[in-house]
């Protein structure tokens, strides 16, 4: 086992902070952003604070996730991702031991919270897009921001990342798999989905648990395999459902490596080929593929690959899950050990796809923080 390894395996398995490592020297390494991290707001914690769905979240959490799971991610939250997720110093000296020059700096999923009422929304995603915002405007080197809406309300999320993103100056939404039971592709989103085209700006996927529920409430499978196989689903229904026939020029990227559809497309096709309820896309499912993007948290080199191999180096980019403990933190050696690569794809990889998504500058690199 290396020092580029995310855990020390065993059931007393740590997250190893990326502060440990001496910084990366910047000479040494093309440009690096990191679309895949989070932060936390405060501000948001006490909006909420006395929902009654607020209050009754930690029951929902044992249900779904487990108590062990409950009780570890409690304590986790307290003493490793809180100081990480509020920090920004603590963030940079991350970022400087990883390698990774920019940010996309996305809400922390748990803060979601589609269930709010209209007024409440509105005061949840203000207060978050304006955080992140600020954040990026003391260190615009560093950081870009992806914000919020309120999916429950697609009329007003629409509003929201219009104001997001021409006002504010953040360069996309992050969003879920799910809004209160109704996946991402019923046609009531569509006018979310026409603003983001029209915005050319980013969706990024991030799903928050999983829709199977008590079925992987044990052994923190809620996470292990729940996350990818919602994101799995929430890209199919989008496919089938036709959302990229409609909205051509949409750009997302799915997180977790695009859950295990870019592994399986094949079923899809045969799907398509052979079930006329399954005709709803224009084209073979695995053509769309390519048309999204991908970050690169799925732990494996060969992982990696294969993924590369199915949607081309061109449609991924760098993702850590920072601070979470199911994030891997170097990037670098990760890369490093898909040796079939070409120096330009690392490049890729590594800064330029997201650069291009994002919308950096050229003087968005690490020497300011």
């Amino acid at each position: 086992m290396t020092d580029s390894n995310v855990l020390v395996y065993g059931c007393s398995a740590l997250v190893r902070s990326p502060s440990e490592r001496p910084p990366r020297p910047r000479e040494d390494r093309p440009l690096t952003v990191d679309l895949h991290c989070h932060l936390l707001n405060e501000d948001v914690e006490r909006l909420v604070a006395n929902e009654p769905r607020k209050l009754g979240e930690r029951q929902a959490q044992v249900a779904n996730t487990g108590e062990a799971s409950t009780i570890r991610n409690a304590e986790l939250t307290q003493t490793t991702y809180k100081p990480k997720l509020v920090d920004i110093d603590v963030r940079l000296a991350d970022m400087d031991a990883m390698g990774v020059d920019v940010q996309a700096i996305s809400p922390a999923p748990s803060q979601y919270y589609y269930w709010a009422e209209a007024d409440l929304a509105q005061s949840i995603v203000r207060t978050t897009n304006e955080r992140i915002a600020e954040v990026c405007a003391a260190h615009p080197r560093r950081f870009v921001g992806l914000g919020t809406v309120a999916l429950q309300n697609p009329k007003l999320a629409a509003e929201q990342a219009d104001y997001a993103v021409r006002k504010l100056g953040l360069r996309g939404i992050e969003i879920s798999s799910l809004v209160n039971g109704e996946g991402i592709a019923e046609p009531n989103l569509d006018v979310f989905w026409a603003k983001m085209e029209a915005l050319g700006a980013l969706v990024f996927l991030h799903p928050l648990g999983t829709s199977l529920g008590p079925r992987l409430n044990r052994y923190y499978l809620s996470n292990i395999v729940g996350q990818p196989a919602e994101t799995t689903i929430a890209l199919s229904q989008m496919i089938f459902g036709g959302v990229f026939d409609r909205f051509e020029k949409l750009k997302l990227c799915a997180a977790h490596g695009g859950g295990y559809l870019p592994a399986y497309a094949g079923r899809s096709d045969r799907g398509y080929a052979a079930r006329p309820e399954a005709c709803g896309c224009r084209h073979r499912p695995s053509e769309y593929l390519t048309r999204i993007w991908y970050d690169t948290v799925v732990h494996d080199p060969a992982q990696l690959m294969r993924l590369i191999d199915v949607v081309g180096a061109s449609q991924v980019v760098i993702g850590t899950d920072y601070p979470y403990d199911m994030g891997h933190y170097d990037p670098h050696e990760l890369l490093a050990a898909v040796s079939a690569l070409t120096q330009a794809d690392r490049e890729m990889i590594l800064g330029r796809n997201a650069a291009g998504l994002l919308g950096l500058q050229p003087f968005q690199t690490a020497d300011d923080s």
